[in-house]
């Protein structure tokens, strides 16, 4: 092979690397399933694979094909690469790692015939939708275990921070606590920028440059840059809300483009990863399967470059979101929608596990029951009878309370307190 493959081969044989502190995201070791680990760029999953490779670094082989030296690699010389490792050690690897896998080619063939010697921990990584459970379980033959991988949850936010979790907390270390949740709520769990103490804006702002250039215009070979920054920009500005796709292409009258190209392009923008959508709950899939649909980022501080105002409720939303995203992890038979009552008001967030619907939640900026929207309130209850669900959640910015509304029970919960797992 190339002299610069081998180089890297050689590099990375037992280079020690510095990997922070680890993350909440825990997966199987199996030889009889890839592991795929997919999320939005600069959320951390080439530190967490390193992570992974330093548990068992003699017996790791780590590829980042987003290293140049790698660029150039065809999916016929992945068996190459393991052969170098063998020549280089002495010994086959135990665990193959392979970040941003998407740049190769028909990758998901050299996979395939690896993860048939079962002989090899296999995981991947990548920043691209192709790589979510529904779509590389058609890649892989179902053959594959797929997790999200977001940036710092409240939680990692706080331990990067110095902050104990481990403990009770009191009144005034809650208050603490809030002050850390609105900077977490406005800049976002992006490590670097976490960890960064003064040019956190520039760093955002160079992350949305890179979705939008290398993520969607490299990526899909985009000829119409202006769309495609007129699409990101709009989904920045109405992140928690409803859109269609109608609406996109009339807002955006002055970019010349026909509707096909609209809905071809919004595709392209969901395949980075940057931006998630939540279908409406119905029992029927013709309604759950066309539009509108609500947008969330995948970090509420990107929001923070088109914004003139914080609009705390929706970004609160956002965060709910992205929280039960996470939790998809540990219980994949969770589903999440949203419930439009045409004219009945709207749900926020409607948890579907196997044939029922379990809970029912609605995210508000309210610190005491009279700040609750009694619409809201409304909406939740009918929604219940609805779909026949008695569990109802309010998560608030700083209102815990369980009270009845009628013949059915409320419970109140603030966000600090629901993203920690203590109410």
């Amino acid at each position: 092979m190339e002299a610069a493959v081998r180089d890297y081969v050689l590099e990375w044989v037992d280079r020690p690397v510095e990997t922070g502190f680890g993350r909440e995201l825990v997966v199987q070791r199996r030889t009889d399933r890839i592991v795929a680990v997919t999320g939005p760029r600069r959320a951390g999953k080439t530190y967490y694979f390193l992570q992974l490779r330093e548990q068992d670094r003699p017996n790791s082989l780590y590829l980042n094909f987003e290293d140049i030296r790698l660029s150039e690699i065809d999916y016929r010389q992945i068996r190459d690469l393991v052969r170098l490792f063998v020549e280089f050690t002495g010994r086959e690897p135990v665990n193959i790692l392979f970040d941003e896998v998407q740049n190769v080619q028909n990758w998901e063939r050299a996979l395939r015939t690896l993860l048939d010697l079962r002989k090899y921990h296999l995981y991947v990584t990548g920043s691209s939708s192709k790589l979510l459970a529904k779509e590389i379980s058609t890649h892989l033959g179902g053959r594959a275990f797929s997790y999200i991988f977001l940036p710092f949850s409240f939680r990692e936010f706080l331990k990067a921070e110095g902050i104990d979790l481990k403990r009770f907390y009191t009144a005034d270390e809650a208050a603490v606590l809030k002050n850390h949740l609105e900077t977490y709520l406005q800049y976002g769990g992006f490590p670097e920028v976490v960890l960064e103490k003064s040019e956190k804006e520039r760093i955002l702002r160079q992350y949305a440059d890179l979705i939008l250039y290398k993520d969607i215009v490299e990526r899909h070979g985009i000829k119409n840059i202006s769309l495609a920054n007129f699409l990101l920009s709009f989904f920045l500005q109405n992140f928690s809300r409803e859109f269609s796709v109608n609406r996109i292409y009339k807002a955006g009258h002055q970019v010349k483009a026909g509707k096909d190209t609209v809905y071809s392009y919004v595709d392209k923008l969901l395949d980075s990863l940057a931006v998630f959508f939540v279908k409406r709950y119905s029992l029927s899939v013709y309604v759950r399967e066309t539009w509108p649909r609500k947008a969330y980022l995948c970090d509420t501080g990107l929001a923070r470059l088109v914004r003139f105002t914080p609009d705390f409720g929706r970004l609160m939303e956002n965060v709910v979101f992205l929280e039960l995203l996470r939790r998809t992890n540990l219980d994949p038979l969770l589903e999440i929608y949203y419930w439009s009552g045409h004219g009945r008001g709207e749900v926020d967030f409607v948890l579907k596990r196997g044939s029922g619907v379990e809970e029912l939640i609605q995210v508000t900026y309210a610190s005491s029951r009279d700040e609750i929207d009694r619409r809201e309130l409304r909406s939740l209850i009918y929604a219940g009878d609805v779909l026949g669900c008695s569990k109802f959640l309010v998560v608030t910015w700083d209102y815990e309370d369980e009270f009845e509304v009628g013949s059915d029970v409320v419970r109140c919960v603030p966000l600090w307190k629901w993203l920690l797992g203590l109410g």
